[in-house]
């Protein structure tokens, strides 16, 4: 061998491979943070895009106004089947409250096939084992230990739906979900698992009024009574008799369609509850049974407000054969009323709620504001005729408090309708008339923030329809055009780099 065979250079010094696996490391640590800023920009400041109906969801402004005040976490427990049809909807609506506020936690827990899981959730909030299979899908809603439960049931409405494609001569049936009532239930809990002191509601008895616990149709106040639990308050009975006062927790109180005259003693019961800043919600009617006189209307005048005496009647804008209804879609600015406009609410025979108009010293402080109008052809039974215009059917009266006088509750406020039964547990759910109620109990409570309506949101099913040729055609398609065509397509590419 030649000695002067050169021995072969190094190609990179020790200084040079520093440098470069210095650049290196730099270049990655570099990339990293990069990735790091941008995920933590998007996950801070993003914006949601659904590429798809069933996924699309949004939050009623009550949800999102609701959300905006919250400060305390909501931890949510998803205990459901996975593969319960109403899983994917409830699952995506809650994603959408964890967007709006971060202060909500959700997680899943499916205690089909997470057994050790679910027996923790069933300990921690003291489950008790369901019957029926049914019954054991739950949302649970925790802040702080205050917990609310909501049955899987509760949060669709199932109606029978007939098919049409069936072959049978039969007429063929299907029970579907129609609608959603998951927002309506999940802000509702909430609201409740977050306010520490829960607000009480009286509803006044003993002179004929609706019962609170009834489920009679037309007369009962049942679902009323849901529509306050839904807003987080809770309603006891109240009797004013003897020496009995309007109790110190009566955050509102409620006088749905008395019958009979109240006694002059209970009748100063009630002004000294207002005159202390009191909140009522009084509901009259004209029933046959009822009394024109029910011992309130001076009560009324003093703050500006009068009642007529005959029902008014429109058949021109009535959704009963007989007549006895009044539709109305003349809703004011006022807050109470102002989420309705646009909609439309239905009362039964009502009376007209005037403002007063020779106002006392008391009502000259008193703010009264028409809420619900009817239409210009409508007529009060029992008077002549008049010009064609509009008759209040409902006020709101606001009282601030009087200079240098400190009220124990704070403004008055009241809401007086001229009919009582359109909160029966049949008709208010008809049109508006629960969205009103809610609107009126938030408004008199002062929670401004609660007083856009929550109802079900409709849920669309698309169904394809195939014929047995036609699903023979896809089963072939699936399983050997598109495998093959992907195949076909490998072969021709390792024949040309062959070649």
């Amino acid at each position: 061998m030649s000695d002067d065979t050169q021995k072969p250079r190094q190609s990179f010094s020790p200084g040079r491979k520093w440098t470069v696996g210095f650049d290196v490391v730099l270049r990655t640590l570099v990339v990293l943070a990069v990735l790091v800023m941008a995920n933590y920009l998007a996950g801070t400041f993003f914006i949601r895009h659904s590429l798809s109906d069933q996924t699309r969801m949004e939050l009623y402004p009550r949800t999102l106004n609701l959300l905006r005040t919250l400060t305390n976490e909501v931890a949510v427990t998803i205990y459901y089947d996975r593969e319960d049809p109403l899983y994917t909807h409830i699952d995506a609506l809650l994603r959408e409250y964890r967007a709006a506020n971060p202060k909500i936690r959700v997680r899943t827990v499916d205690y089909l096939r997470d057994a050790a899981e679910a027996q923790k959730v069933k300990t921690t909030y003291k489950l008790a084992d369901a019957a029926n299979e049914n019954d054991k899908n739950l949302v649970i809603f925790d802040c702080d230990g205050r917990l609310k439960v909501i049955p899987g049931n509760a949060l669709a409405d199932r109606s029978y739906v007939h098919l049409s494609s069936t072959n049978s001569s039969e007429p063929q049936y299907e029970l579907k979900t129609i609608a959603s009532r998951g927002e309506m239930l999940f802000s509702g809990a909430i609201l409740t698992v977050t306010t520490p002191r829960q607000l009480k509601a009286y509803a006044l008895q003993g002179r004929g009024e609706h019962n609170m616990n009834g489920s009679d149709e037309v007369s009962g106040y049942l679902t009323f009574k849901s529509v306050l639990g839904q807003n987080s308050i809770q309603l006891d009975p109240l009797f004013l008799g003897g020496t009995n006062p309007v109790p110190q927790d009566c955050s509102l109180l409620i006088i749905a369609g008395p019958a009979k005259e109240y006694p002059a003693a209970e009748i100063e019961k009630i002004q000294k509850y207002l005159e202390g800043g009191g909140r009522m919600f009084l509901l009259l009617n004209s029933g046959q049974n009822s009394q024109r006189q029910i011992g309130l209307e001076k009560v009324l005048t003093s703050w500006g407000v009068r009642i007529g005496n005959g029902a008014v009647r429109d058949p021109a804008h009535s959704a009963s054969p007989q007549q006895y209804d009044v539709t109305v879609a003349a809703f004011s600015q006022h807050p109470v009323s102002a989420p309705l406009i646009g909609s439309r609410m239905n009362l039964i025979s009502p009376l007209p709620v005037l403002r007063n108009a020779t106002d006392s010293k008391v009502s000259d402080a008193a703010q009264v504001s028409v809420l619900i109008a009817s239409e210009e052809s409508a007529k009060v039974a029992g008077e002549p005729a008049a010009n064609a215009e509009r008759i209040p059917l409902a006020v709101a009266v606001e009282k601030g408090n009087v200079k240098g006088v400190v009220t124990a509750r704070g403004t008055t406020r009241m809401v007086v309708v001229g009919d009582s039964y359109f909160l029966g547990n049949g008709w208010i759910k008809m049109e508006s008339n629960a969205e009103f109620a809610s609107h009126a109990v938030n408004w008199l409570l002062d929670r401004s923030q609660l007083l856009e309506g929550i109802g079900p949101r409709p849920m669309k099913e698309f169904r394809l329809s195939l014929t047995q040729s036609e699903s023979r055609t896809v089963h072939w398609l699936l399983l050997g055009a598109l495998p093959g065509s992907v195949l076909l397509v490998g072969v021709l590419v390792w024949l040309r780099r062959r070649n």
